[in-house]
């Protein structure tokens, strides 16, 4: 995962060589291979490289188009093959994936974003239109941000050189903190007012005097794909698993997989050995596992053991249950006079023992690629059978007679009645407001009123309502589950002393086309979780998988009272800068504080990840970003030297 840095200036002056240099400083940690820089007419832009194929190491990047667009990409094109044959009259089978990006807009403009299919990010800068393009892929795998001030805009991959070096301060931006606070902010926010994420499926256009977000490429909802026979879906599943896994075997070096106990990462495996099987040019896959024998619910070895027994290798394995007791109270140790910078509120866990033997394994084996088994359960029907879906469609679509009839063979066999199951379909077309929010999913007491009124979307995890006239409802539930994918991936910062290009083969374009195509009873049939996927991939993953129940994590018990875990922390005064922010209010959350020390009951989870966001606004405080001066002054100990600018405000966007 290569990373890149730029900045315009409007009025075209050129930065200093000492913000250069810092910048510089900044990226290299994530890109050890080549530092190449473009500068011209106020426009500057580095970029730093982490090879992870043998044609990215002949780029030449930012790459310069023959009419003089100026391209840096990062990314993996997996329809190269397709797009050189289109192309053919500038490009060869050996053509760098950046020479075929520059073909493509040389020909199509704007138009090629569409048909890039893979992971990737890019920008383009086109000095005859005075005019920069930021653009991610259709999932958002690549990050890319984005501040504008009121005469230059700048660019990154990672957030840092953004809040670092701009030479000012920033306000929180209170609807990520609301998203954060209950999983995953929406995939367009940072954690600063003024700084931007460019949107999944999405490019930024930028001028000078204007600022468009659109989407580039979006799923049709009107493609249906029907065949006669149940083999027929089981073998155009086979075909684009494992066309996807291919993709992805694309590298130079050794590629490591994550090998869980589950369908997802271990069908991966299994996947990859038989497209590998028979050819040389796919480099050898190692896989990485985890256990707890100390926690039931986790001892994943009875499973990921029995794929590897299949594939005639061992990987490595690390045991949870030895990281974790001595740990579980320094990820969330107030760090409050940390020097490394944090951009995001996150735990330590680049200190722990898991993090550090993971980041070991990887690099003495030669790793930069890992396999990912994140999204299957989203896309293929996992998670508990549930008919809510199928009967939305029918209901949506007055199909009556059939919705009468799956009510009563649903109910039979989840034993229930047909009219919670209704219910809880037909709710799905309420507003959340009415239709009640799960337990799980509302807000911690000890949050403001009027944060959480503000904020709602965000602090419920951004429900959505099914619209009864539209695409069908599992179309659109299959986007919603895509949409919490995609603020997972968001979420997952990019870690220097863990480098590595992650990819994730059930996110694929081609692939989740297919699946949102087909009729829902294919994926979840009464009472079958992932039906297709059981079906299609029998005799390729060992049978013990694709029968045994869904994974379920058991609470281990503490080895040690509540109050015990608690002591480590600090004591919590009252003057809290999330408190001073308008976020928590400190006295119900002194009381939630106190009753966790006392062994009485209080949501940990939610009181955990309000202290993490306590410590990470101290660090911040204390490293001079934060604009509130009220809520920064007792730990503000950096002698930064701040400018307040003004910055432009973020457009409505079509990108949603």
């Amino acid at each position: 995962m290569s990373v890149q840095f730029g900045r315009w200036n409007f009025e075209g002056q050129s930065p200093s060589p000492d913000y250069i240099e810092k910048v510089s400083a900044a990226l290299t940690p994530y890109g050890p291979d080549s530092r190449q820089m473009y500068a011209k007419d106020g426009v500057m832009i580095l970029y730093r490289a982490f090879h992870t194929t043998k044609e990215s190491r002949r780029e030449k990047q930012p790459c310069i188009s023959p009419p003089g667009a100026v391209i840096t990409w990062d990314g993996r094109l997996d329809n190269r093959a397709d797009l050189i044959c289109e192309l053919r009259d500038s490009l060869t089978v050996d053509s760098t994936d950046v020479a075929i990006v520059a073909a493509a807009y040389e020909k199509w403009g704007m138009n090629c974003l569409g048909k890039l299919i893979g992971d990737w990010a890019l920008s383009i800068w086109n000095p005859r239109t005075r005019s920069l393009i930021l653009a991610k892929d259709f999932v958002g795998t690549r990050h890319l941000y984005y501040i504008i001030d009121k005469d230059q805009v700048a660019w990154s991959t990672i957030l840092d050189p953004l809040v670092r070096f701009p030479g000012r301060t920033f306000s929180i931006n209170e609807e990520y903190i609301g998203g954060w606070l209950s999983r995953f902010p929406a995939v367009h926010l940072t954690p600063y007012f003024g700084i931007y994420s460019v949107p999944p499926s999405s490019f930024v256009l930028l001028h000078p005097e204007k600022h468009i977000v659109c989407k580039h490429w979006d799923f049709d909802p009107n493609k249906r794909i029907r065949y006669r026979t149940d083999a027929e879906y089981e073998e155009h599943f086979r075909v684009g698993l494992a066309t996807s896994v291919r993709r992805r075997l694309r590298s130079d070096r050794p590629i490591l997989a994550e090998l869980s106990g589950g369908m997802d990462s271990s069908s991966i495996v299994c996947i990859a050995d038989s497209v590998a099987r028979g050819t040389t040019e796919i480099q050898r896959l190692d896989t990485i596992s985890w256990y707890n024998e100390s926690n039931p619910g986790f001892d994943e070895r009875p499973y990921f053991t029995r794929v590897e027994e299949k594939r005639g290798r061992t990987g490595c394995h690390i045991d949870l249950g030895s990281s974790i007791d001595g740990e579980s109270e320094s990820l969330f140790e107030l760090e409050v006079m940390s020097d490394r910078f944090r951009a995001t509120p996150s735990p330590r866990i680049r200190n722990s023992e898991l993090f550090q033997q993971y980041a070991a394994y990887m690099m003495s084996h030669g790793h930069r690629v890992v396999l990912s088994g994140i999204g299957g359960d989203e896309v293929t029907g996992g998670g508990v059978p549930t008919p809510s879906p199928e009967l939305q469609n029918l209901l949506a679509r007055g199909r009556f007679f059939r919705l009468t009839r799956q009510l009563n063979t649903w109910a039979a066999k989840m034993r229930t009645t047909r009219t919670l199951l209704f219910w809880e379909a037909a709710k799905g077309f309420l507003p959340f407001t009415l239709a009640g929010v799960p337990k799980e999913m509302r807000p911690a007491t000890w949050l403001r009123r009027s944060f959480v009124r503000r904020n709602q979307a965000a602090l419920h995890g951004y429900p959505s309502r099914v619209k009864l006239l539209g695409p069908l409802p599992s179309f659109q539930a299959g986007l919603s589950k895509l949409d919490g994918v995609r603020r997972l991936l968001a979420h997952c910062g990019l870690w220097a002393e863990l480098l590595r290009e992650v990819r994730y083969p059930y996110l694929d374009r081609d692939l989740l086309e297919f699946l949102y195509a087909i009729p829902r009873e294919q994926l979840v049939r009464v009472g079958q979780r992932r039906s297709l996927m059981k079906r299609a991939l029998a005799g390729i993953v060992p049978d013990e998988l694709l029968a045994r129940r869904q994974k379920a994590f058991v609470p281990q018990e503490p080895r040690k009272s509540a109050s015990t875990q608690w002591v480590s922390l600090p004591e919590i005064d009252q003057q809290l800068v999330s408190s001073s922010t308008g976020i928590i209010d400190s006295s119900r959350f002194s009381e939630a504080f106190q009753r966790a020390r006392l062994n009485q009951e209080v949501p940990s989870w939610n009181l955990r990840r309000t202290l993490m966001l306590e410590s990470w606004l101290r660090h911040l405080a204390i490293q001079g970003f934060l604009t509130d001066q009220r809520s920064t002054a007792r730990y503000h100990t950096s002698s930064l030297e701040v400018r307040n600018s003004k910055v432009v405000p973020q457009p409505k966007s079509s990108a949603s």
